[in-house]
């Protein structure tokens, strides 16, 4: 596999993919809100990368451990796919859809939309894109 430009391993598309198809579900363990900073920690304390995506207010899919392989999709202010949470079976589900054509071997990337932070608190982006916002957050 080859490595992201972006950040670490990233997630690259297999054959191409054409604009509005879903390309992959982001699913992992379902999670109160109130109990991922105590994940986040434990993660920290133990070095292991955290992988979390907010559902709403009351849920997040944490994929740390038991993840597919979205949790390896990157960031980027101009990306290629986007996120939508979808209902099936009266179960609220994270999936992950093509914006655009995708060409066999193109990296995955969708806008994370982390909400805006004090500039202490930016974390910086490397998404390489003409018009990047420059911070994740």
């Amino acid at each position: 596999f080859p490595s992201s430009a972006i950040h670490g391993r990233g997630l690259f598309c297999k054959r191409n993919i054409e604009a509005g198809e879903m390309v992959i579900e982001y699913s992992g363990i379902v999670v109160r809100s109130v109990l991922t900073d105590k994940r986040e920690k434990f993660y920290d304390s133990k070095g292991i990368g955290c992988y979390m995506f907010r559902i709403d207010e009351a849920e997040v899919v944490d994929a740390t451990m038991h993840g597919s392989a979205a949790r390896f999709i990157n960031h980027s202010c101009e990306p290629n796919c986007y996120s939508r949470v979808i209902h099936v079976e009266g179960h609220k589900r994270i999936v992950i859809f093509a914006l655009r054509r995708i060409l066999r071997g193109e990296e995955l990337t969708y806008d994370y939309k982390f909400p805006i932070e004090e500039p202490a608190a930016k974390l910086p982006c490397n998404c390489g894109a003409r018009r990047c916002r420059r911070f994740l957050n």
